[in-house]
């Protein structure tokens, strides 16, 4: 069973919307029935579907919320190769994810370490290479340790797609970046706070930051979600959300803010923004967060919920 997000009636077939990615009864299956904001980002200047039966139709125009994808010099409309990402930021920001982890991987090859930390590393030596501030978000611990990128793709695979339908691609753009961008310089500011930087000391990788943030907006709007740690034990969203909050705590108070190599400062900066612009959005918007999480089937990608996984690596 599983429940509308408009109405809330429990359905054994729910409908899935191609465009938002919602759950919906039969009664607000069609996007003009549930304000579907994947509607928003429409833009097909070959006229819709490009059936050659619609000439009358103009879809020359921009939407001004149209997604990233849609700019991109690929076909993004239906059927092209990056269709699938068309309006889905999450979807987008998981392949730049996967990309930045390719580049990494011959820029390792061809250029060597040194190369790479300077275009991928948030390092505490030089915190003014303002592109890693970026470039750290999206690069990971390189190969063989994939379960860095892996952990954190679970986590915005199955959180992502509910944050970015009620706050909108653009919006959920900027928490992610933003959120990754904060949490990281959080991270080196506690390495100064935490003694002298030597040119052993390690910089910032990965997305967790951002990963957090988005689990914060989460639990703000249903903390009872049922998840799955480490896809074993169940729990209610807000007792991992707590567990992550006073582990983190506990070591950056203890001096070990990268115990392990994780950057648990990053963690707790990411997790705090995810919760406060929870709150806002909870205040200003009338938003019905899901009960639960479906992994495949109608329900969408969604599933027992991500795992606490690995953090935001050194």
């Amino acid at each position: 069973m599983a429940r509308c997000d408009v109405c809330g009636k429990q359905e054994s077939m729910p409908y899935n919307c191609r465009h938002c990615g919602g759950t919906h009864c039969a009664e607000h299956r069609l996007p003009e029935n549930h304000d579907c904001r994947g509607l928003q980002n429409w833009n097909d200047p070959q006229g819709v579907f490009d059936s050659g039966f619609d000439g009358g139709v103009n879809g020359g125009g921009t939407s001004k919320s149209s997604s990233l994808s849609s700019k991109l010099p690929i076909d993004t409309g239906p059927g092209g190769p990056l269709s699938y990402f068309r309006g889905n930021m999450t979807y987008t920001i998981l392949l730049l994810m996967w990309l930045t982890y390719a580049a990494q991987l011959l820029v390792l090859l061809f250029g060597g370490p040194g190369l790479h930390r300077a275009l991928f590393v948030l390092s505490p030596q030089n915190p003014e290479y303002v592109w890693t501030w970026v470039t750290s978000i999206f690069a990971h611990s390189p190969f063989p340790d994939l379960m860095h990128i892996v952990f954190n793709s679970i986590v915005i695979f199955f959180f992502g797609p509910i944050v970015e339908r009620y706050i909108g691609s653009r919006k959920f753009a900027l928490l992610f970046v933003a959120s990754g961008v904060i949490a990281g310089l959080s991270q080196i500011a506690v390495r100064f706070l935490e003694g002298p930087i030597t040119p052993t000391t390690p910089g910032v990788l990965g997305a967790s930051g951002a990963a957090l943030a988005i689990l914060g907006v989460i639990t703000i709007l249903n903390p009872s979600l049922r998840v799955y740690f480490f896809f074993i034990i169940p729990m209610p969203l807000w007792i991992l959300t707590a567990g992550i909050a006073i582990i983190s705590l506990a070591l950056i108070g203890g001096g070990a803010a990268g115990l392990g190599g994780i950057a648990h400062a990053a963690h707790l900066v990411g997790l705090v923004i995810g919760l406060a612009y929870g709150e806002y959005v909870k205040r200003t918007q009338n938003v019905r967060a899901p009960s639960q999480l479906q992994l495949g089937g109608p329900g969408g990608p969604g599933g027992p919920g991500g795992p606490g996984g690995p953090g935001r690596r050194f």
